[in-house]
């Protein structure tokens, strides 16, 4: 879920928690007996391990099975590898597979390479279905990705230390929360200016302009001597939450739900503020030779069973509106919100890499 170095370590690791129950049968669907007909395949990458497994077991062959096409699975490498491998190979003309699952500042440096083919929305009635923040337009309108899964951060508590669930994300400035605090280590994966945009400045349009984003960071290190652990390895964090060593922090809803659920003393709230939202999408290789087949692949995956389905058994957020599927209000809060969510500034990890990493080693880390 880390944005980068870590989006496929987190998929992975959401993916292991999937794999103790089993996915059950999506629904077959009416498409088009000509695609039906062709038998032919398609390569589909996703995140490694748990992640792909599962979607080996429980996803790919309920599609081939709808839809007649067959798919060949390829274990994407995490962060920005697998980007700089498609990248390569279309310069050959070459597709290593037709449908990625991409993070969004991946998405982003492939959209201005030109790297992704355009999707057709026609080909797509499903994707109609997708929130508009989860669908991704090249700068002239085009159409290059659609939002494949989602998931939130929360603000994450220990219920021994804090028998009541914080309000707002400006919990985390509490001087009383010295040394109490453990959170995520990158500027690009902790969404911590996102967060202090929408919790002090009024949203993120506050981070457009520099001065705003240095406002974000003088703010952001009002909470340094807060924080006890920046931590890059989720399962050290999760592990000190349960026990109390590190109390607060950021976490992933999904997870410190299910450890609440097998008895430890934690809990995830969403702050008025929202949550932190963050996705990935399917994109399509301009070098691959079927663009067709790969329209049927995301249409299909966009569905709400499919995405209800994800939601019950891999503990992702729905790409679609929760009125759309059948999940019970007990389903949809382990894994989403209502309330607004804080979408991360993508645009800016990518156009303002560099600065933002010297200001938060300078500023927060450092």
């Amino acid at each position: 879920m880390k944005i980068g170095a870590g989006l496929g370590k987190g998929l992975g690791r959401r993916a292991v928690l999937a794999g103790a129950g089993g996915l059950a049968a999506a629904a077959a669907v009416g498409f088009p007996s000509i695609v039906r007909a062709q038998s032919k395949s398609l390569k589909i990458g996703v995140y490694g391990g748990y992640f792909k497994d599962s979607f080996d077991k429980h996803i790919f062959p309920d599609f081939t099975k709808a839809t007649g096409i067959a798919v060949e699975a390829v274990a994407e490498p995490t962060g920005e590898a697998w980007l700089i491998q498609l990248e390569q190979a279309a310069r050959a003309k070459q597709a290593p597979a037709d449908v990625s699952m991409m993070s969004q500042v991946a998405m982003l440096k492939g959209m201005a390479a030109e790297l992704w083919a355009p999707l057709d929305p026609a080909k797509l009635p499903n994707a109609a279905k997708v929130k508009p923040a989860l669908i991704n337009k090249y700068p002239d309108g085009r159409l290059s990705g659609v939002g494949a899964v989602s998931w939130y951060i929360t603000l994450v508590t220990n219920t021994k230390t804090f028998p009541q669930a914080p309000e707002s994300w400006a919990a985390l400035w509490d001087k009383a929360n010295k040394d109490k605090l453990g959170l995520l280590a990158l500027v690009s994966n902790s969404f911590l200016l996102d967060v202090t945009a929408a919790t002090f400045f009024g949203g993120s349009k506050h981070l457009d302009t520099e001065q705003g984003q240095l406002d974000c960071f003088k703010k952001l290190a009002e909470l340094k001597n807060n924080v006890k652990l920046w931590y890059r390895d989720e399962a050290q964090f999760e592990a000190a939450l349960k026990s109390g060593e590190v109390p607060m922090g950021q976490y992933y809803h999904d997870v410190t739900g299910l450890a609440a659920a097998d008895g430890h003393p934690v809990r995830s709230t969403f702050p008025k503020e929202g949550g932190i939202l963050d996705s990935g999408s399917w994109a399509v290789s301009k070098a691959s030779k079927a663009g067709d087949l790969a329209h049927v692949f995301i249409d299909y995956m966009c569905q709400p069973q499919i995405q209800a389905l994800l939601s019950r058994k891999v503990g992702t957020s729905p790409t679609i509106d929760r009125s759309a599927t059948d999940l019970t209000d007990k389903e949809f809060a382990a894994v989403s919100s209502d309330l607004a969510p804080i979408v991360p500034r993508y645009d800016l990890y990518v156009s303002k890499a560099d600065w933002l990493n010297q200001k938060w080693t300078e500023m927060i880390v450092g």
